[in-house]
């Protein structure tokens, strides 16, 4: 499935948003891949849900494209999951490929969290189209309650972006999953055992402990009486925002 997503015409212009296909048809996704990457997008392919969990959990998307019909887990199935988790993940936006026009299905796609749909076979200048206006949509609706303030400090749930005035700070893969996993839930306490298990690959309690103070300093939060990050006694961490 790599080839996929190395794939890359000649002479390319700067490829802008980052798209994640889901189907398993795999011709038919090297002809989509294709097709956007021409269209300026930075394509990357999946044959499978699972597959597309996976690079869920090691790059950040812009949108997805998804295949209604694929064996194992449907595309609604899928569009679910993603929704549901307690991950940057369930952010992005969906756009249905489907054969499937009637109204009730039209319906349950939408109550899974999906965006739009787009009626196969489809034109080339439809899907990049309706993928520009959902884009649109969720730029525009990307308000304050996205960007937290974190001390002096801003930290975009969406993009996972920490800034200090004009200057990033930098974030390992599990600072950044814990900030975001903290951010999510705002003066709400997660347990050290539920963060080491659920949001930080299985790693031992006091790997959290070193990731938060780390974390602190980073934000630039008193590790004596820290603001930001506070240890709630016996429970273990929240971001505290007022």
């Amino acid at each position: 499935m790599g080839h996929y997503a190395r794939w890359s015409p000649s002479g390319l212009a700067k490829l802008t948003r980052s798209v994640l296909v889901v189907d398993d048809d795999e011709r038919l996704l090297y002809l989509i891949v294709s097709v956007l990457k021409v269209n300026r997008f930075d394509s990357t392919g999946a044959t499978s849900a699972t597959e597309a969990h996976k690079l869920l959990e090691t790059k950040n998307f812009d949108i997805m494209v998804v295949d209604w019909m694929m064996p194992n887990v449907s595309g609604v199935e899928f569009v679910k999951s993603v929704r549901i988790s307690e991950t940057h993940a369930s952010e992005i936006p969906a756009l249905m490929l489907t054969a499937v026009g009637d109204i009730n299905s039209k319906i349950a796609g939408f109550e899974a969290g999906v965006d739009d749909y787009l009626t196969k076979p489809f034109e080339e200048r439809e899907l990049v189209a309706r993928l520009n206006a959902i884009l649109s949509r969720s730029h525009t609706h990307r308000n304050h309650s996205n960007i937290l303030k974190l001390g002096n400090c801003k930290f975009d749930l969406i993009s996972g972006e920490l800034t200090r005035g004009t200057s990033a700070i930098r974030l390992s893969t599990m600072e950044l999953t814990l900030l975001r996993a903290l951010c999510r839930k705002p003066n709400q306490p997660y347990a050290r055992r539920e963060l080491a298990q659920k949001f930080a690959f299985g790693v031992s309690e006091r790997t959290i402990d070193v990731q938060i103070a780390r974390l602190r300093q980073k934000i630039g939060d008193d590790a004596k009486t820290p603001r930001v990050i506070k240890t709630i006694r016996h429970v273990g961490y929240a971001v505290w925002i007022l």
